[in-house]
């Protein structure tokens, strides 16, 4: 699949909730948010259909995410049925961790065989206080030692930067690479209409944190693990792990862009940011060949995104990144 400048697309990021069991500071409104109607989301025998139509044009590694996807029930049973479309060679998950120890052994067996976590701290009063969930941070520990229990490879930590609020735990986030295969990713915040406060007063770049991370030892540029999609990787001596970037907004990675996102409501967007999306769920259940949206949506896909630090311009109306799986 090619969009209009040329870049290939074959990476598929697949919501299959908007809801979430925490409330992340950069992430959701503490009350929530409306929640779609249990009709208006895709089963999953229809997420297939889809993958399987965009598998037969070019797509190759689908990413399952949320909301928190472990909060929708039986989550196992879509990702074997998607381990069975041909030409999807790579299945994923983001996941916040909480209800991961419970579910590794399903979802490895199943096919899942890479994994992100979302941590932002290190210390459990502080993802109390990010997540906005009491005792969150000893599950999430759980999940992590589950993961790497059952096999999943790579680890990836999702670390969203914060001035004020967990910057003081750069050093101790890239330490936990030089003991163990995880990758830690430092991500900048990206602003949505409910995080302006934090995207203008809170922003931290990647490229500050490096500079810090350049005083612990040297650390090299690498290709990094499968999948590194927009990330920048370090390591350091003869660790086993690695430390990486995303930057959108120090640092414009959108020119090597391969993805497009489904949300939960069966909307197929370009892009992340923008309002730009196609309703496939309608003319699915309708019976109709949703291969011309598809074709449309990689021809309308945009060169890049336009966010503003601290303004909602350029995100499209996003509320959260939890509405469309971030």
């Amino acid at each position: 699949m090619k969009d209009g400048f040329g870049r290939t697309v074959e990476y598929l990021r697949v919501s299959v909730t908007d809801k979430c069991n925490l409330r992340c500071v950069y992430c959701m409104p503490l009350e929530g948010l409306p929640w779609m109607k249990r009709s208006e989301i895709l089963d999953y025998e229809e997420i297939e259909q889809i993958v399987r139509t965009m598998a037969g044009m070019g797509l190759r590694r689908v990413r399952i995410t949320g909301g928190e996807p472990l909060v929708r029930r039986d989550l196992p049973d879509l990702v074997a049925m998607l381990a069975k479309v041909p030409g999807i060679d790579d299945l994923s998950l983001s996941t916040n961790a909480v209800l991961l120890e419970e579910h590794a052994d399903a979802l490895r067996t199943a096919g899942v065989r890479r994994i992100n976590v979302s941590l932002d701290s290190l210390r459990e009063d502080r993802v109390d206080d990010i997540a906005r969930r009491p005792g969150s941070f000893p599950r999430i520990m759980a999940g992590l030692d589950a993961a790497e229990r059952v096999g999943f490879e790579p680890i990836k930590l999702n670390v969203v930067l914060m001035r004020g609020v967990n910057d003081d735990e750069i050093e101790a986030f890239a330490e936990i690479t030089r003991r163990r295969p995880w990758h830690v990713r430092f991500i900048e915040v990206m602003p949505t209409g409910g995080n302006l406060g934090i995207s203008a007063d809170q922003f931290f770049s990647c490229q500050a944190a490096l500079r810090r991370l350049g005083r612990l030892a040297d650390l090299s540029p690498v290709e990094g693990p499968k999948g590194n999609g927009p990330a920048d990787y370090y390591r350091f001596p003869g660790a086993p792990g690695t430390v990486g970037v995303i930057t959108p907004m120090s640092h414009n990675y959108c020119d090597r862009c391969n993805r497009m996102r489904l949300t939960a409501d069966g909307h197929l967007r370009p892009c992340l940011f923008g309002h730009l999306q196609t309703n496939l769920r309608d003319p699915l259940r309708e019976g109709r060949s949703i291969v011309p949206l598809i074709e449309e949506t990689l021809r309308v896909k945009p060169e890049r995104h336009h966010l503003v630090q601290g303004s909602a311009v350029g995100s499209g109306g996003l509320v959260a990144l939890s509405q469309t799986g971030g």
